[in-house]
């Protein structure tokens, strides 16, 4: 178990490395805090791809204050030059005597900074709050697995009794002022936004990040449209020049006309749709809805991640949120693990990591 020191500072370096939310992708998210004596006399993040990392920044405010001193660092120092220099000369120009980092980098052009400290002298150890590093940067580390899709998040507002949407299917607005805030910044983080033509026609869906946050690169929106409900009139394709849409469609369903900003696939299955996607470069999706879609990609396995707002009111024979998960037995269920649990206003928000 590490020092509760170490625990604390390194809480304060992921917490500063959340300030780069939506605008260092492809980079991950990396916050880094110099202490010397017990007291913190620098610290940094990555502002922006292609700005300076956290490291230099960090040391840069610490000054000559960093000789003898230990960097907290949410990711292993670089040791190649891609935009910037790499970190790890920097961390050694500086005199650091003890680096302490949450995780390795899984860039395999990008690792190799704690063998380098390591040599020079440096004392390295590696660890800590790594759990919540790996959640906070889940885009990141996902172009480095094998799986071949995006990361997969769904969001849905859901009432006490179980329904995203009322009896007709409107679902404006379930959650309240503070959760479509907090939603609005979530997007900002992710490559796509989806839902399925369903919703995107009932809530006239755009899909746009309009909050505090406003992203380096705008999400492409995305509609799971097996059947080719959505009409070539819809609001959703009125910017789609400035930010584009995906429409994917089954197999056998009607071709949309061809429209600028525009993609249209056709796969046979959610597990192919994915893959296209991952095709065109998407690393993550947030899936908004609806029931039906958010039911489908679970009952697949396809979901990576759940953030579930909990709304104080009851809608009765409204629309079921997780629909089409059919009946498990209770014993052959699988459990999630529930990450966050707190309140947005009247409303509660539940993270869930598979």
């Amino acid at each position: 178990m590490a020092p509760i020191r170490d625990e604390t500072y390194m809480r304060r370096a992921l917490h500063l490395s959340e300030w780069g939310w939506g605008q260092v992708h492809p980079n991950p998210l990396v916050g880094a805090v110099v202490v010397r004596e017990g007291r913190v006399v620098g610290e940094g993040w990555h502002e922006r791809f292609g700005g300076a990392h956290a490291e230099p920044i960090a040391l840069s405010a610490a000054g000559e204050l960093a000789r003898g001193a230990t960097m907290y660092v949410t990711l292993e120092p670089c040791a190649h030059h891609g935009q910037t220099p790499p970190c790890t000369d920097a961390i050694l120009a500086s005199g650091i005597a003890r680096v302490v980092c949450a995780m390795r980098d899984p860039n395999p052009a990008a690792t190799g900074g704690i063998e380098r400290l390591q040599a020079a002298g440096v004392a390295v150890e590696v660890g800590v709050h790594e759990s919540a590093v790996r959640r906070l940067n889940a885009r990141f580390l996902q172009r480095f697995t094998a799986c071949g899709r995006p990361f997969v998040a769904v969001k849905l507002a859901v009432s006490m009794d179980g329904c995203v949407a009322d009896g007709q299917g409107r679902s404006q607005w379930l959650s309240g002022s503070e959760a479509r805030e907090w939603v609005h910044r979530e997007r900002a983080g992710h490559a796509a936004i989806a839902v399925g033509a369903a919703t995107a026609i009932a809530d006239d869906a755009r899909l746009t990040v309009r909050g505090a946050v406003t992203p380096r690169v705008a999400p492409t929106r995305v509609v799971f449209d097996r059947s080719g409900r959505l009409p070539e009139t819809h609001g959703i394709f009125a910017d789609a020049e400035t930010v584009p849409v995906v429409v994917i469609r089954g197999p056998d369903s009607a071709t949309l006309p061809r429209l600028p900003g525009v993609t249209e696939l056709r796969t046979a299955d959610l597990a192919e749709a994915l893959g296209a996607l991952a095709q065109l470069g998407l690393d993550s999706l947030m899936v908004e809805g609806g029931g039906r879609l958010a039911g489908a990609l679970l009952g697949a396995r396809l979901v990576d991640r759940v953030y579930q707002i909990q709304s104080p009111l009851w809608l009765g024979d409204g629309m079921p949120a997780w629909a089409g998960i059919g009946a498990p037995h209770l014993s052959e269920v699988e459990r999630w693990h529930t990450t966050v649990r707190r309140p947005l206003g009247d409303d509660t928000l539940l993270v869930l990591e598979r």
